[in-house]
């Protein structure tokens, strides 16, 4: 029995039979061709058959893991239709007179090399993108198939995979994975998390493990493999105890999130999408705390129109009935860029031109998502939060543009709530240290603990080289939390926390102790945070 370390993407436990991805670097051969126009014809032949495969394999995950997760097949396809990357590619067919696989593999390492030398971690993720679709094109041209389907329920083990790999896997026989490669923010590892699969990365792996039994401990971030009668015995009583957590969860659908004190707590779920609200339903949050409109921006070719976004609101406010939700405005840069925003290259991205500093530098598009915003709050109980706010001046900037909105809808008879809640969210040092001040202005506070740990302790939270110090239970952070719910109250209105720190349940009583109002997590984690809460004092 050997135990071997690495990273957990995912807290989850698995035990079976490893099944080694032995997928080799493709050996591409460098021939002279004859016929150039022949050569970039059976390119461009590959090129739309592998445009066919990725759509296929879009509609496939987003049956199976959700619009947000199927939106890196629609990227590779828009990668593979890039002007820079064909021409280079039909330029060394053409002037180099050399195979498409050739043409095809040289432009692909070029290209992912530049985006693995970038300092910014979200773009060095890029990198595997590029060598995926290279080898797509890559197989296509050599008539390979690719990766195998499993044939019985295994733990995948391989230097790294693609998303496509991933999502194109048999989603009942894949148990777990584990890569040598990879990286928390990775496309492949955001998909481990939302199929709720434990999976590892950074792991020193080895061919010999294929076939062998292996156990997944993603609490700890272990791979064992070969493990013993008595490791056996116990990882799967523990997997045992795992399934009857879930089951005794179901149980909780229904109660209050009260504590024994008889603190009541809000709990929420933070979502992406109206087609998350499935499970918004299913895990029986009582409301949205965080329901992050870029969706709308992302996933478009141009600005969304105020019809469009104001279906999208709607649908999610009737669908809720008389729960609360609360609708970020968009909060657009650092790692989520959209080409038609025309946004720039930053160097410092993250503190950067983004979120509420573009809607009130160009207030054309902000307008047009605050119509939308009011006119659906007729359908239900809408409530607007605003993201990045650092100063007074940004509150009172915002509530003159609303009004300004208002005043419109009113003179074009559109009902919508005029008393409708608009709260803002702190993530900012800044936030905190004014929050007594804010907090005279707004209807209530969302604490964003992911970017407030991020600036208070100066990580980039996209870089892994960061991980062993960037401690969301530093003290500063705590500390902040703490000072923003307390000024919340003085000044009569609640507060709350809709980043991942609330869901982290060894801090729901720190959090009760802080009077915290409510928890906004996602939509798996709403239950175990409710048996938290009722365990707490």
């Amino acid at each position: 029995m050997e135990k071997f370390a690495g990273k957990s993407i995912y807290p989850a436990m698995a035990i079976g039979k490893i099944a080694f991805s032995t997928k080799e670097k493709q050996q591409v051969r460098r021939t002279k061709i004859e016929d150039a126009a022949a050569e970039i014809a059976r390119y461009e032949e590959a090129k739309a058959e592998a445009v066919s495969q990725l759509q296929g394999l879009y509609e496939k995950a987003l049956k199976e893991v959700g619009e947000d997760n199927a939106a890196i097949f629609e990227v590779h396809q828009m990668m593979l239709e890039d002007d820079d990357f064909n021409d280079g590619i039909k330029d060394k067919i053409e002037n180099q007179q050399v195979n498409a696989e050739y043409a095809v593999a040289v432009t692909g390492d070029a290209t992912a090399e530049m985006f693995a030398n970038m300092e910014d971690e979200y773009f060095k993720a890029r990198a595997v993108d590029i060598k995926d679709i290279s080898e797509r094109v890559i197989n296509i041209l050599m008539g390979n198939t690719g990766l195998d389907s499993l044939s019985e329920p295994s733990i995948i083990v391989a230097e790294d995979l693609a998303p496509s790999e991933t999502i194109q896997l048999d989603k009942d026989k894949l148990l777990a994975f584990v890569t040598e490669l990879g990286s928390a923010n990775s496309h492949t590892a955001i998909l481990a998390r939302t199929m709720n699969l434990p999976a590892l990365i950074g792991v020193k792996i080895d061919k010999a493990w294929n076939g062998k039994t292996g156990i997944v401990d993603g609490y700890k971030g272990i791979i064992i493999i070969d493990p013993d009668e008595a490791a056996l015995e116990e990882y799967t009583a523990i997997q045992k105890k795992d399934a009857e957590k879930k089951e005794l969860l179901k149980t909780l659908k229904g109660k209050k999130s009260v504590s024994k004190s008889g603190k009541k707590v809000n709990l929420y779920a933070n979502i992406g999408k109206p087609a998350d609200l499935g499970t918004v339903i299913e895990n029986d949050a009582e409301g949205i705390g965080l329901f992050r409109s870029e969706f709308l921006y992302l996933g478009s070719d141009d600005f969304p129109t105020e019809e469009e976004q104001f279906a999208a609101y709607k649908k999610v406010a009737e669908t809720m009935g008389k729960k609360r939700v609360i609708i970020r405005t968009l909060d657009l840069g650092a790692d989520k860029q959209v080409d038609y925003f025309n946004l720039g290259q930053e160097d410092n991205p993250a503190m950067g031109y983004r979120a509420i500093r573009i809607c009130l530098d160009r207030t054309d598009i902000f307008k047009t998502q605050l119509r939308a915003l009011l006119g659906a709050s007729a359908f239900g109980n809408i409530s607007i939060m605003y993201p990045m706010i650092i100063s007074l001046d940004e509150v009172k900037k915002i509530k003159e543009i609303v009004e300004e909105v208002k005043a419109e809808l009113r003179a074009e008879n559109v009902k919508f709530n005029e008393n409708i809640e608009q709260g803002i969210m702190i993530e900012t040092p800044a936030s905190v240290i004014m929050s007594d001040v804010l907090a005279e202005n707004v209807d209530f506070f969302s604490i964003g603990t992911n970017d407030l740990t991020q600036y208070t302790l100066a990580i980039d939270r996209q870089n892994s080289k960061l991980d062993n110090i960037n401690d969301s239970h530093h003290p500063a952070v705590l500390r902040s939390i703490k000072t923003v719910v307390e000024n919340a109250h003085k000044a009569g209105i609640w507060a709350g926390i809709c980043g991942e720190l609330g869901a982290d349940t060894t801090l729901t009583q720190t959090f009760l102790d802080y009077g915290v109002d409510e928890l906004s997590v996602s939509p798996s984690f709403v239950l175990p945070v409710r048996k938290a809460i009722i365990e707490s004092e």
